[in-house]
């Protein structure tokens, strides 16, 4: 997986060239089943749409949808396991059933209602806002809190937290950078998590998410 590099974003435009990562700093999206890969590709058409898997399908979705050109992406972490009495290393899903996906509204839609192969896919719905019709709409990330997430998540780090906000202790109000170490360039607040100091970052409507420990001096203030 490709090292992130330092990112300036500005404002919270979705789709603008000129926000977040070059394309050759974003992790390859590679489906795991017949080796295709995809790299990011800035496209004003695309949004970061969120999808759900049931039970536990989001490996097969992402698959099925890198195999067909389409980039997503998967947070996920390092955790150990006993099986069949072992203790084994895996990689699995630090928000279960979701997956990101990077493409048009209308390819969007192919996947959710006329794909048999990923039936089970559903949008992950914005309970805050309500359409035209009164309903609510698909949840589209913004491309900016999209980069700093793959940014904080991209290394599998096993000390990532998906944070339950009763747990999270704020030092203050200040906007912080991480400026060295593996989760250098996370943009989010200071906090206590898990008794450790830590970077907290938002990601809309879904939560928050905390690196791992980060010492003060990796930090300032923006």
């Amino acid at each position: 997986m490709n090292t992130l590099s330092n990112v300036t974003s500005r404002g919270d435009e979705n789709n603008s060239p000129s926000v977040g990562f070059a394309p050759d700093a974003f992790p390859v999206a590679e489906n795991a089943e017949n080796g295709v890969s995809v790299e990011y590709a800035p496209d004003s058409e695309k949004c970061w749409f969120v999808m759900r898997a049931s039970y536990g399908r989001e490996d097969k979705a992402y698959n099925y949808m890198v195999g067909d050109g389409t980039y997503c992406y998967i947070a996920k972490r390092w955790v150990d396991r006993y099986v069949m009495g072992k203790r084994r290393r895996v990689l699995e899903a630090l928000i279960p059933n979701l997956i990101f996906v990077y493409t048009t509204k209308e390819k969007a839609e192919t996947y959710i209602k006329d794909t048999p192969e990923i039936s089970f896919l559903t949008y992950y719905y914005n309970h805050f806002e309500l359409n035209n019709e009164q309903k609510n709409p698909p949840l589209i990330v913004p491309r900016s809190e999209m980069e700093n997430f793959i940014r904080a998540t991209w290394s599998h780090n096993e000390h990532i937290l998906f944070v339950d906000p009763a747990k999270c202790h704020y030092k203050s109000g200040d906007m912080v950078r991480v400026i060295e170490g593996v989760f250098q360039g996370v943009e989010g607040k200071v906090a206590r998590v898990a008794g450790q100091q830590r970077v907290v970052i938002s990601l809309s409507e879904i939560g928050l998410i905390s690196t791992a420990y980060i010492p003060t001096a990796f930090i300032e203030k923006i």
